[in-house]
């Protein structure tokens, strides 16, 4: 059978607007599961253990502001294992979508979840017929917010026949991760794009020219446009 798995994350909340959390960010990653990519999560995981760093689970908001298992490593350490993570991402055969709201320009819940599913049933229908030729569609989500898994159950019940939902911790999969460094590094686009780009930032990912050279552009291969 063809499977296609979805592994979603996101950033920012559903109440009211905050100049300090103006987003909202949902950040998909698709995975054909015929195609393989043990050898690269083992790949990251023998790298990790040579760090120390066995059975991490890498949560990027932590790396960039030192927190977490992250408060007492050095910059350098903390983009050590943040450049890991981006390597795995481009060395997989996967595709990612992110979809993003200013919640300035929404009112409440109401429209802010409107909003979201309208973008991602406009992204589904734009690649039906891609996505109509797996016989599973999979969408792992943590629920991690009641919003974002109605939103999903929706959008994916209205438009595909069959969507598969699993419960997933971002500690048992890899792709969960990188679900989260995109989301992540989406977020700092955006700030940076609204001059919001902050010091910590600036001291993690360098300039702006940095930020772009090393981490967006050669990311945003991978978006599934």
């Amino acid at each position: 059978m063809e499977e296609l798995s979805v592994f979603i994350d996101e950033s920012g909340d559903f109440g009211a607007y905050d100049h300090r959390s103006p987003y909202y960010i949902i950040t998909m990653i698709f995975h054909d599961q015929k195609v393989n990519i043990e050898p690269e999560i083992e790949k990251l995981d023998r790298e990790l253990e040579y760090l120390g760093l066995s059975n991490l689970c890498i949560h990027t908001g932590p790396i960039i502001r030192r927190e977490e298992v992250y408060q007492n490593m050095s910059v350098k350490e903390r983009r050590h294992i943040f450049n890991k993570m981006v390597a795995f991402i481009r060395q997989i055969d996967i595709r990612y979508k992110t979809f993003t709201i200013e919640k300035k320009h929404v009112e409440d819940v109401v429209e802010a979840t409107g909003k979201l599913s309208k973008i991602i049933g406009d992204f589904i229908r734009n690649h039906y017929e891609e996505i109509l030729a797996y016989d599973v569609v999979k969408i792992y989500y943590d629920n991690g917010q009641v919003e974002v898994s109605k939103i999903l159950s929706s959008v994916f019940h209205a438009l595909l026949p069959n969507p598969v939902f699993r419960k997933a911790m971002p500690y048992d999969y890899k792709l969960f991760q990188a679900a989260d460094l995109i989301c992540s590094l989406e977020l700092v686009k955006r700030k940076m794009e609204d001059h919001l780009y902050s010091k910590s930032e600036m001291a993690f990912f360098g300039s702006e020219r940095d930020l772009k050279k090393n981490y967006l552009k050669p990311l945003s291969k991978k978006e599934w446009i």
